[in-house]
């Protein structure tokens, strides 16, 4: 009976690579669907396929800190989805201590991505994105404003509308898979720009923007961490 139960387990790890899928890793949860969220510790992680003409996607969790996505959207221009670990926060920049994350993923080497922080504030007014690492045709929003380091990266800011709320981003002038990020100082940046004033940091959100991944693709969170006070 143990050999036939491996054997089964064998053959269905075998199935699942010829169709480019990687086992879920006996996650504790997984969803296929379009709008399939989980929440644990704090933590809210979403399939959040949104974008027009999106293909199949698969997100799964063995933890809130370790979970991934297969994804198979087709090479087509237009971000498809966007699966992330979000955490509320509510604490208004003036009184915030400390907002930092930590992660490590491992990412395709093809396809069209990017590994991103979406990080809102005032609810959804302002939207600041921190892209950590990017493939394929896929570029920041609105016009270049300046080079910084901040937060303890080097990035190339960008800022523009996208007609529903101001969306500052923050491209790393270098990919990495892993890193920490002081989220708090990279708000106040902003702030001594002017851009905007004594904002609530409303959500931090962590995932794979992906435009194309052409015949399945795995996006692996192998760590993250994400705390405010």
């Amino acid at each position: 009976m143990h050999r036939l139960r491996l054997t089964l387990a064998l053959l269905l790890a075998a199935v699942l690579m010829l169709l480019g899928q990687a086992p879920a890793r006996a996650a504790v949860w997984s969803s296929s669907a379009q709008w399939g969220n989980w929440s644990s510790g704090g933590y809210t992680l979403y399939n959040n396929i949104w974008g027009s003409g999106a293909g199949p996607q698969t997100i799964w969790a063995n933890s809130t800190s370790n979970w991934g996505v297969w994804a198979n959207h087709p090479n087509t221009g237009g971000i498809k989805s966007y699966p992330n670990a979000s955490r509320s926060v509510g604490i208004r920049l003036s009184a915030l201590r400390s907002a930092t994350s930590s992660f490590n993923v491992t990412v395709p080497s093809s396809g069209a991505y990017t590994t991103a922080y979406d990080i809102w504030a005032n609810g959804t007014t302002y939207e600041i994105m921190l892209w950590m690492n990017k493939t394929g045709a896929v570029g920041p929003l609105g016009t270049f404003q300046t080079a910084v380091t901040v937060g303890g990266h080097s990035w190339n800011v960008y800022s523009g509308s996208n007609g529903a709320n101001q969306v500052f981003s923050f491209v790393r002038t270098s990919n990495t898979s892993a890193g920490t990020v002081d989220i708090r100082a990279v708000l106040n940046w902003i702030r001594s720009r002017g851009w905007y004033g004594d904002v609530t940091l409303s959500t931090i959100q962590f995932g794979y923007e992906i435009t194309s991944s052409s015949g399945g693709k795995d996006f692996v969170t192998n760590s993250y961490s994400a705390s405010a006070s």
